[in-house]
């Protein structure tokens, strides 16, 4: 059987990650023992802490986060619900996001390089 799209990108980040280790142990070693400690369970469960980190990486358009916080997600026991709705929230920042700069820094841009041009309320 072929393997799939996802299963190869998680097989490459972990060949990616131990290439890395050999010529970096001592980073590698520090950023898995902060990620590490990062989702441990704490007042947010590890679950929650995965649906946070897939929304993240929706957000960011990283598709190794996306696929290995998904698996962590739904390893984790949350449901295809839980996840479609945190990839949700993603998309309503995103779009906060464009709509934040649209309204304060792009309008002031505005003003500035059309100064005699009034933005109509």
């Amino acid at each position: 059987m072929e393997e799939s799209i996802v299963e190869q990108a998680l097989q490459d980040y972990k060949e990616g990650v131990g290439t890395f280790e050999k010529h970096l142990p001592h980073v590698a070693r520090k950023y898995r023992q902060f990620t590490e400690a990062c989702f441990q369970e704490g007042e947010l469960s590890v679950k929650e802490k995965h649906l946070i980190a897939l929304a993240l990486g929706v957000m960011s358009n990283d598709e190794y986060c996306i696929i290995y916080h998904t698996k962590g997600a739904v390893d984790q026991g949350a449901s295809q619900q839980e996840v479609l709705e945190a990839a949700a929230v993603s998309g309503a920042f995103g779009g906060g996001l464009a709509m934040s700069q649209a309204v304060t820094l792009l309008q002031d841009a505005l003003q500035q390089f059309l100064p005699g041009e009034s933005l109509k309320h």
